[in-house]
């Protein structure tokens, strides 16, 4: 899968949580850059990209991240070692 399509099934996954079809992510994009992500749907974005991406995570990955960009490396860097 290509870095391009992860983003924009990770931005459809912030859409369904959020219940927001304006979001529009950028590898840049950040919890400050959503005035809805608390610590409540960071967890529930977490959970629904495992599942979309049948994948999962460590607390320690998911705390060194800083921006989509870094989710999106995580992402494509499980689904290489599959």
């Amino acid at each position: 899968m290509e870095r391009k399509d992860v983003l924009l099934d990770v931005q459809s996954i912030f859409k369904t949580v959020f219940d927001n079809e304006t979001i529009n992510l950028t590898e840049k994009s950040t919890a400050n850059d959503i005035d809805e992500w608390d610590s409540l749907t960071h967890i529930q974005l977490v959970v629904a990209i495992e599942k979309k991406f049948n994948i999962k995570f460590t607390s320690l990955e998911i705390l060194t991240w800083n921006n989509i960009g870094e989710v999106v490396d995580s992402i494509m860097l499980k689904q290489k070692k599959c």
